[in-house]
């Protein structure tokens, strides 16, 4: 009986050790588990980069000094939930063809401030965007704009003010989107996304609860099958999201979806008006804006803008997964107005 009670302890003791095992990294993770440090290519980055006040809050750009017999300017706005990083890929290949190119990271995400509580908002982000180019004295130039995803949103506002010829407005030469919800009725979320930016409490629990495994999982699925990104590029990828604390901030971000649905037509209609050149760049094999609905819809609506489909193995992040397609048809594009 003695030997029973004994082989019961230590089952139990065995079941606490396995308890223990589990528990032990989740409470380290919800009590603060320090960010990872910046890998050699990232620290490179954002020693390249710099920074500037937004309403007390600190913006960290890039604006490289490239082409000397070009007076063309491109500003390119990254995609949720990365970084200006997004587009190091295909950076120096701009800056041998433009006089400037510029990036930044939005207010929430990257090397930048990260707030919290805050209210983010793809119009506060437009004005950080309006903010950094008369920081840069670039208020006059006419720019080009590339923009992925969330960053498609932020200058689909940009166009509006402009084409509504705002105070502060940008001017633009043209705008050339790539794979971005741009359409609330073909978006399809990803399902952490979705449990994020509607449930309050649970959304607490999950954003500090996300580690890199989960990261990994969630952010390889929006890259195709043989374009997805080496260990080295998600852990850059997880460790500008940990940066300043970023996984706690985005079920705050997140609420840009339901924006999209509140201002579609606001954004949409901006889209359909406008007579900057626009060119969509659209890697078809996005679960997010799922092949052919999203495109049909696009050219449908959009019908001065034009179009390239990238290979059909390319997904949500073609700057990344297919960077000489992604700039083959964007010097296409730039030369064909």
């Amino acid at each position: 009986n003695s030997k029973h009670s004994s082989e019961c302890t230590l089952n139990m003791r065995e079941w606490w050790i396995h308890v223990g095992l589990i528990c032990v990294p989740l409470v380290a993770v919800y009590l603060h588990i320090p960010p990872p440090h910046l890998s050699a290519t990232l620290q490179k980055w954002h020693s390249a980069g710099d920074f500037f006040h937004f309403r007390g809050k600190k913006i960290f750009y890039r604006d490289s000094y490239g082409a000397l017999g070009s007076s063309d300017v491109v500003l390119l706005l990254h995609g949720f939930p990365t970084s200006s990083y997004d587009w190091n890929k295909i950076w120096d290949p701009l800056a041998q063809r433009f006089h400037r190119v510029i990036a930044l990271d939005f207010l929430g995400f990257g090397f930048s401030d990260k707030p919290r509580p805050h209210r983010y908002s793809i119009f506060e982000q437009a004005s950080i965007v309006e903010a950094l180019v008369a920081h840069l004295g670039l208020s006059n130039q006419r720019l080009n704009l590339i923009s992925h995803d969330y960053g498609d949103t932020v200058a689909l506002e940009l166009l509006y003010r402009s084409d509504q010829n705002r105070t502060g407005h940008l001017n633009f030469n043209s705008l050339c989107l790539s794979n971005g919800g741009v359409f609330p009725e073909t978006h399809h979320p990803r399902l952490l996304q979705t449990l994020l930016k509607d449930s309050s409490i649970l959304a607490t629990f999950l954003t500090r609860l996300t580690n890199f495994l989960i990261f990994q999982k969630g952010v390889g699925e929006v890259f195709g099958p043989y374009t997805q990104p080496t260990d080295a590029e998600f852990w850059d990828m997880w460790t500008s999201l940990r940066y300043n604390d970023g996984n706690l901030v985005l079920d705050s971000i997140l609420q840009y979806i339901n924006q999209r649905f509140q201002h579609r037509d606001r954004w949409v209609g901006a889209l359909t008006a406008t007579h900057a050149p626009l060119h969509m760049i659209y890697g078809p094999l996005d679960p997010v804006n799922p092949h052919p609905q999203f495109i049909r819809l696009y050219m449908h609506l959009v019908k001065r803008s034009t179009v390239t489909i990238l290979d059909d193995h390319i997904s949500h992040y073609p700057q990344l997964e297919d960077p000489t397609g992604f700039l083959k048809a964007y010097f296409n594009f730039f030369h064909s107005f």
